[in-house]
């Protein structure tokens, strides 16, 4: 599944996702780029995510919002491995953030599918903000295949 040149997925149907996911849709998550077995995710710097201690600058992404990064890159990743990723049904079984350093400024994830089989799917994601890589993770879910 690949997304044409005017389209940044072959699963057009993310946006409405998106949209239709109160979360996902507060967090206003953009999809840079969706293919087989890889996901792009960002989202723009938002005061209302930063923890506010107090740093010249700009202070540092709550985990919470890195680790939603990490666990949506993932699914969006995951859905590229069915043959209808608008209907595909799968759920996270384990989720592990290591956090790098304080994620700053706009924020993006990479994906990659690792292993997509009959019932398990995994992961890896890194998370860049502003300062460089903030984070990394990896995923497991199971996958509800016909």
């Amino acid at each position: 599944m690949t997304g044409g040149p005017d389209e940044p997925s072959g699963w057009p149907e993310w946006e409405s996702f998106v949209q239709r996911h109160g979360y996902l849709s507060w967090l206003d998550l953009e999809v840079e780029h969706l293919a087989d077995g890889r996901a792009v995710l960002a989202i723009e710097r938002n005061e209302d995510f930063e923890n506010p201690i107090g740093t010249d600058g700009h202070d540092p992404v709550h985990g919470g919002i890195v680790a939603t990064l990490i666990d949506t890159a993932s699914a969006f990743a995951l859905r590229t491995t069915f043959e209808n990723p608008s209907e595909a049904f799968l759920t996270t079984t384990d989720l592990t953030v290591s956090y790098l350093r304080p994620a700053t400024g706009d924020l993006r994830a990479e994906a990659e599918v690792l292993r997509a089989g009959g019932s398990t799917g995994v992961t890896d994601v890194t998370v860049e903000g502003a300062d460089g890589e903030a984070a990394v993770g990896r995923t497991t879910y199971r996958l509800f295949r016909e």
